[in-house]
C-alpha cells in the first residue's frame, strides 16, 4: 500500500501520461482495449497513473481515447514512443513527468511512487530503470527540460530513446535496486504479440 499523503504532496508537481498511440501491428489488435481481469490495459494503466497524480493524460489518438479521459496527441506523427513523450512534454504543467506504456499491467503503484521518489531525490533530467533485460524508457520520470532534447532528436530524424540517456543527467536504477527495494524485474514484461498475451492472461484468471 502506498501512503497517501505522499501522493497528494506529489500531486501539485507531477503529470503521468498513459503512452498508448502503439500501432499494435504484432498483436493484431489495438492493446488499449485488451482486458485483463476485467479492465483494459487503459484503464489499468490509467488508474496506475492516478495512483501518483491527479495529473494523468493518455497520449494517443483523440477521436479513439477521448471517451476515456484528456487526450494528447503527437506533434510528430509515426514516431515511435519518442514522439509520444515529446508531447507529452510540450503539453504537460509538471516539472516530473511519469510516463507509463499502456502495456505494462504488471507496473503497479508502488513501484511508480518509488520512481518518482528517485527522480525527486536525485534531480536528474531522467530517472529509467535498466532491468528486465535492458531500458525501461516507457515506464520512466522525465523533467520537463527533457522536451527540448526530444525536440532536437525527432528534427534530426532519430527516434530511439535509450541514445538520448548518455547526453543527459540520468539516474538509472539498476536490477540489483529494484530486487533489493522489493520489486521484481518481471514488472516490465509488455504485451506485444498474441502469446505474450496468452501468458498474462494466466496471471489475470478473472479475465473479461
Amino acid at each position: 500500500m502506498y501512503d497517501q499523503r505522499v501522493n497528494d504532496a506529489m500531486a501539485s508537481d507531477v503529470a503521468a501520461f498513459v503512452l498508448a498511440g502503439g500501432k499494435s501491428s504484432r498483436m493484431g489488435k489495438d492493446k488499449a482495449f485488451l482486458r485483463l481481469g476485467g479492465e483494459t490495459l487503459l484503464v489499468r494503466a490509467m488508474q496506475q497513473a492516478s495512483a501518483v497524480t491527479t495529473n494523468v493524460w493518455i497520449v494517443g489518438d483523440a477521436k479513439k481515447f477521448a471517451a476515456f479521459g484528456r487526450v494528447i496527441e503527437d506533434v510528430y506523427p509515426d514516431r515511435g514512443p519518442l514522439g509520444g513523450i515529446h508531447a507529452a512534454l510540450r503539453s504537460s504543467p509538471a516539472e516530473q513527468n511519469l510516463m507509463l506504456a499502456v502495456d505494462l499491467p504488471f507496473v503497479d503503484a508502488r513501484f511508480l511512487n518509488y520512481l518518482i521518489g528517485q527522480a525527486r531525490e536525485s534531480g536528474a533530467l531522467v530517472t529509467v530503470a535498466r532491468a528486465g533485460g535492458g531500458w525501461q524508457p516507457l515506464c520512466a520520470v522525465y523533467r520537463a527540460g527533457f522536451f527540448e532534447i526530444a525536440e532536437q532528436s525527432l528534427r534530426e530524424g532519430k527516434n530511439k530513446i535509450d541514445g538520448l540517456f548518455a547526453s543527459v543527467e540520468t539516474r538509472v536504477i539498476a536490477e540489483s535496486e529494484l530486487i533489493g527495494a522489493g520489486f521484481s524485474p518481471e514488472m516490465f514484461r509488455n504485451l506485444n504479440t498474441p502469446a505474450d498475451w496468452e501468458r498474462a492472461q494466466e496471471s489475470f484468471p478473472l479475465n473479461g
